[in-house]
């Protein structure tokens, strides 16, 4: 190979990795910095959380990926976050990807405002995480393209497990955002390889 044509794939490579950082490192600073922000006030931030069927409530849909309950919930969450958000962003693109997230939080907003149970506030950002898992476990199936496909499968093999997280269970776990997003990825995924 060139030493020209090197250098222009070590750029590319270089500049896609960028992009990739900030298009993932963005929503998660906001987060952390949110999350210190709360901290400090004692967590009254948690109040712009979904509470569901009240007006403010609806509000919450904008806010609640950003704000988590303690370091632990973000941390968790962070950790998917980065592995299912990259993996979308890498199949879908950029563009593709924003979409894909968007698609995913309201999804699980919705779904929680209905949903919910009264008086409760719903927060993190595990709705759109398993929004990215249902883009990437169904997009093989709605593009039907081979590397889809195979991501797909690989999705599927290593975190499916994770669709049992949109069941009712355990208490202070929103399963209702995880539904929610989880139908967003999948409709996304739909909509975005529709023929």
């Amino acid at each position: 190979m060139p030493i020209v044509a090197t250098a222009r794939a070590a750029t590319s490579l270089a500049g896609t990795v960028k992009v990739q950082v900030a298009t993932l490192g963005a929503p998660l600073g906001i987060s952390w910095a949110t999350l210190g922000a709360n901290t400090l006030v004692g967590g009254a931030l948690n109040h712009f959380g979904i509470i569901p069927r009240t007006e403010r409530g609806l509000w919450g849909i904008l806010f609640a990926p950003f704000l988590h309950g303690n370091a632990a919930h973000l941390a968790a969450n962070s950790v998917s976050l980065l592995v299912l958000g990259w993996l979308t962003l890498a199949l879908a693109g950029r563009k593709r990807f924003w979409i894909v997230s968007a698609a995913s939080a309201l999804g699980a907003g919705l779904c929680a405002w209905t949903l919910g149970a009264p008086g409760t506030v719903h927060i993190g950002a595990s709705g759109v995480i398993f929004g990215y898992l249902g883009y990437l476990m169904l997009s093989g199936w709605f593009a039907r393209r081979v590397m889809p496909i195979l991501i797909s499968l690989g999705v599927t093999a290593l975190w499916g497990g994770m669709v049992l997280g949109v069941l009712p269970g355990q208490m202070g776990i929103s399963w209702q955002a995880h539904l929610g997003g989880f139908i967003g990825g999948v409709l996304a995924a739909r909509w975005l390889h529709k023929r």
